[in-house]
């Protein structure tokens, strides 16, 4: 053996144990998410019963503000991926993340009804301004037999998030009194500001700026795969991945924005209690997108999918039907246990079916009917709380949505896997 054998023995020896840039992705991706979505968003649920008191506003228009942040959030996903092929992702995560910043500690100091919509309508700007390109890196940095994991990991971060607002609202309240959703949102902005110098010093576009491959096993193309392909068909499925993503948007926002709301304004829980449930959604969401996501790269995405949305059916009937607060403790942990699998398996999915170099605009593009799905939701369940005086109804119509999309999931093609 010469001496370049032996460098080249050495050196793919001691490649296993060292520790590919590809995970350092995946961990600044969980702390993104955990900003951008956790915080952004999810914490609105555990501030939304104390916001409503102190900005002294009805249901339907905390409902409104809600939407607000979606429809910012829509508008994002039609630009992104322009700013995507401009600036790359790194600057646009970077960015996105600086302008939640902003706008978080704009929220501390908000009054009335329409500055803080106006405020959180920009929050869901920034959101998926960091949000979809996080996403994308995993099927820049995973091929197709690790992607859902890495993407699972990822989408743990909102998880996180979700605990930590659990916890600290209810202190926050006790510690502040009517000011406690406004130093909330100051606490939230200093941490989204530290994520936010992370992800500019850390993220990488994709493996070869460093020298790198992606994780995984390199498929061996098959004969016909080496034909070039026009994708005909390519618009109609994406439409597919996106009516299951719209279905996932509205019904999950729905139980995530007032189930708290429920708790203490219906069941009569206290404010730590109802924050100590949400926080056991997101202690069990904090698996949801990993075990889905591992379970869909070995079963397959559509499988993965009506899984997935049987479960939430599950969860939203349980709320739905009124039952005694045990039957709501079943119905929040499947909610948990499920809640996040969705955005994992589609960040997989929009890899396997429509190659690398299509999949941060395929991501984009059905994101565009999540988004739309999360902006109605909210505002649709407002109404009927306020028409109804209580969110049964909401909920049962949630059921209905997602029990559709486990039938509609079963239907999906089998990727011909392209990255």
């Amino acid at each position: 053996m010469n001496t370049d054998e032996r460098d080249f023995d050495v050196k793919k020896h001691h490649l296993p144990s060292k520790l590919h840039y590809g995970w350092i992705i995946v961990g600044v991706g969980f702390l993104t998410i955990f900003a951008c979505l956790g915080l952004a968003r999810y914490s609105y649920t555990m501030l939304l019963p104390s916001m409503q008191i102190g900005l002294n506003l009805p249901y339907d228009k905390m409902g409104f503000i809600g939407t607000g942040n979606f429809c910012g959030y829509l508008l994002s996903v039609i630009i992104v991926p322009r700013l995507i092929k401009r600036f790359k992702p790194r600057f646009v995560i970077a960015g996105g993340l600086a302008l939640i910043t902003v706008a978080m500690f704009g929220m501390s100091v908000s009054y009335g009804f329409y500055l803080p919509l106006t405020i959180y309508f920009i929050v869901g700007i920034g959101s998926g301004f960091a949000n979809i390109p996080t996403f994308a890196l995993a099927s820049y940095w995973f091929r197709s037999d690790e992607r859902g994991k890495a993407a699972g990991l990822m989408i743990g971060g909102m998880g996180a998030a979700i605990v930590l607002a659990g916890f600290a609202a209810p202190y926050l309240n006790h510690s502040f009194g009517a000011d406690g959703w406004r130093v909330g949102w100051q606490l939230m902005g200093l941490i989204t500001l530290c994520v936010t110098i992370l992800a500019a010093w850390l993220v990488r576009n994709q493996p070869s700026d460093v020298g790198l491959e992606p994780i995984g096993q390199a498929q061996v193309p098959k004969f016909d795969q080496m034909i070039p392909h026009e994708h005909i068909g390519d618009g109609w499925l994406l439409s597919r991945l996106g009516f299951l993503y719209l279905a996932f948007g509205s019904t999950f926002m729905i139980y995530g924005t007032f189930i708290v709301t429920t708790l203490v304004r219906e069941y009569g829980f206290s404010e730590v209690k109802a924050g100590m449930y949400w926080s056991w959604v997101g202690f069990f969401s904090l698996f949801s997108g990993l075990v889905f996501g591992v379970l869909s790269d070995r079963i397959g995405r559509k499988y993965g999918l009506a899984l997935a949305f049987a479960v939430q059916s599950c969860a939203y009937l349980f709320a739905g039907l009124r039952p005694d607060s045990q039957w709501m403790i079943i119905s929040i942990i499947l909610f948990g246990s499920a809640v996040f699998s969705i955005p994992a398996i589609m960040a997989a999915a929009v890899g396997d079916y429509m190659g690398l170099s299509r999949a941060a605009s395929a991501f984009s593009t059905v994101t565009i009917f999540f988004a739309a799905g999360q902006t109605f939701g909210p505002t649709v369940a407002g109404v009927i709380g306020k028409t109804t005086g209580h969110f049964s109804g909401a909920y049962l119509l949630a059921a209905l949505i997602t029990a559709v999309a486990t039938i509609f999931a079963l239907y999906l093609p089998r990727p011909n896997i392209k990255g």
